[in-house]
């Protein structure tokens, strides 16, 4: 299909409902204004890798300002003060310990990109300190602290965004509209897929603590042990006491699209998991390649493969119905079922019978004004949904987090149990398995003070 017919096609069928397909508006016109009165302070937790993507977004948007930034790794915050003021943005204040940041009367938000295993206390901590919360995902370390932050969330009436940035990508919405509509007919099944090459991290020594490096905090939750490079900054990624593995990093991105193309606001019902570590003699103990099957009660499946090797080909995600197939990866596609559809002449194997990328959408001012500002609107649905005061208009609600986060977790304890596991989700516990509810939680909690507390 020529681009005409594309944009012919988006025109008379796409555009014809407003909104976002998943629930909340993409963000709120009228709320981000240029009010000097009206500023919003956040203070950003967490400064290295991510931490950066987002004190820059925040610098960018106007009536926000980047008051503070956080680290208990000291000598990561004077490059990160610098990159704030290159900005034209006032310097920041500065912390290493986040439980000194939280009693500034002066923030409004914080945004943490702080390691996974960090973000649930994080979280609850804002919350009952009053601050408006912006979480990386994965939005928790288990799923007895995702369910604590909705707790805490509701609790404070707190705004608290997961940073599940897909969601305000507009062919994502637009894509998961026409799957919602029936464009293939019921949706049956999805399938992600991530493949992200790492290299690897080899073997390394316990050392001294470098100076300028807060282990104590660095650590948190998870069990003290001695200082290795292979548990600082990024590689805390491959280890089971800190990480969600690559499903927790990447696969959630996948899986949560799949999960709203299909419409289901549940937890699997039956899950089940397989992969291991190849390739690499190294410390790691996560695996680089699980591969999930994730039944549902209302008879639709989910799968999800996850590839740290390498491997051709990119990451896409499919949807299979009742009247054929979609694919959404740098464009959207949908293939039909010649025999479901007999005025479509091309099978399902070979040409889409739609086709369109985000550049085929009617430009919308306000996000194109964002867009060359070099600003992500999920950072801009946040600030708008602080000032609307109501969690329902954000894109990634903590609530949605939750959901999404926990289905990662029920994917590895499968994996870690070698077996076939049945989840209540209700009550959001293994039935009859005393041994896979051991991984729903840390003992205590986690490592004291860093507990998560019994309630928020």
């Amino acid at each position: 299909m020529g681009s005409i017919k594309r944009r012919t096609f988006l025109k008379n069928s796409i555009m014809t409902s407003a909104g976002i397909a998943i629930g909340a508006p993409a963000y709120i016109k009228g709320f981000v204004q240029n009010k000097p009165n009206d500023i919003i302070n956040v203070a950003v937790i967490g400064i290295n890798g991510q931490g950066g993507t987002h004190f820059r977004n925040f610098a960018k948007i106007p009536n926000c300002r980047v008051a503070a930034l956080c680290d208990c790794v000291d000598y990561l915050l004077p490059g990160a003060v610098e990159q704030v003021e290159k900005l034209g943005a006032p310097k920041p204040k500065t912390y290493t310990d986040y439980r000194r940041l939280l009693e500034d009367k002066d923030i409004d938000a914080v945004s943490i990109a702080a390691p996974g295993y960090w973000h649930a206390l994080m979280t609850i901590n804002a919350c009952q300190a009053g601050k408006d919360v912006y979480c990386e995902k994965p939005a928790s370390w288990n799923i007895d602290e995702g369910k604590k932050m909705v707790q805490a969330a509701r609790k404070y009436n707190r705004i608290v965004q997961v940073g599940l940035q897909y969601r305000s990508s507009r062919i994502t919405q637009e894509a998961i509209r026409l799957l919602r509509e029936g464009v293939i007919g019921d949706v049956y099944m999805g399938r992600g897929t991530v493949y992200r090459h790492r290299q690897t991290i080899g073997r390394k020594p316990d050392t001294e603590i470098p100076k300028g490096v807060g282990w104590d905090l660095f650590r948190g939750p998870a069990p003290m042990i001695p200082f290795n490079e292979n548990h600082f900054l990024y590689n805390w990624h491959w280890f089971w006491d800190t990480s969600t593995g690559e499903f927790g990093n990447n696969g959630i991105h996948a899986m949560d699209r799949i999960r709203l193309g299909m419409n289901i606001n549940e937890h699997p019902v039956k899950i089940s998991c397989c992969g291991g570590f190849y390739a690499y003699d190294s410390d790691q103990e996560v695996p680089n390649l699980q591969v999930a099957a994730f039944e549902y009660d209302k008879g639709a499946v989910m799968e999800l493969e996850v590839r740290s090797l390498y491997t051709p080909g990119d990451d896409n995600l499919l949807w299979l119905g009742t009247k054929g197939y979609a694919v959404l990866g740098r464009d959207f596609q949908v293939f039909y079922d010649s025999s479901a559809q007999p005025s479509v002449t091309q099978g399902a194997s070979k040409e889409p019978a739609m086709t369109f990328t985000e550049q085929d959408l009617p430009v919308d001012e306000r996000m194109a004004e964002f867009g060359k500002l070099g600003v992500n609107m999920h950072y801009v649905n946040f600030l708008d949904s602080i000032r609307s005061r109501n969690y329902k208009d954000l894109v990634a609600d903590i609530n949605e987090g939750h959901i999404s986060t926990a289905q990662m977790h029920l994917g590895n304890i499968a994996y870690r149990m070698g077996r076939k596991l049945i989840f209540d989700g209700k009550m959001e516990k293994f039935v009859n398995d005393n041994e896979a509810n051991n991984y729903l939680s840390r003992p205590g909690g986690g490592r004291k003070p860093f507990n998560i507390p019994d309630k928020v």
